[in-house]
């Protein structure tokens, strides 16, 4: 008898360890936005710890996060996931303005 169960995304981070993508984008390049890294378990740890030693924003957005880790190192983005991009950007900037 196989036994299958559903596994939450909390559940999932807690068996795998955490995952991670990173996205450059220069607004004045003019250049679309490319994944320049990603990774799970080890590797997701260690981008995770050098963006905040470097007081790079960290967002969580399960959904993004999945279509970015499907995509190839130096690929840019795809314009369907513009839209959810440009409302972390927005939400960046206006942390900054507040600091």
């Amino acid at each position: 008898m196989r036994v299958s169960r559903h596994i939450n995304q909390v559940n999932r981070r807690k068996v795998n360890g955490p995952s991670a993508a990173v996205i450059r984008y220069d607004e004045d390049s003019g250049e679309e936005p490319a994944v320049i890294a990603q990774g799970k378990g080890y590797v997701a740890q260690k981008i995770i710890e050098l963006a905040k030693d470097n007081n790079i924003h960290i967002e969580e957005d399960t959904l993004l996060l999945e279509n970015l880790l499907d995509m190839d190192l130096g690929e840019n983005v795809p314009p369907q996931l513009y839209a959810v991009i440009a409302e972390i950007l927005l939400l960046i900037e206006e942390m900054e303005r507040s600091y």
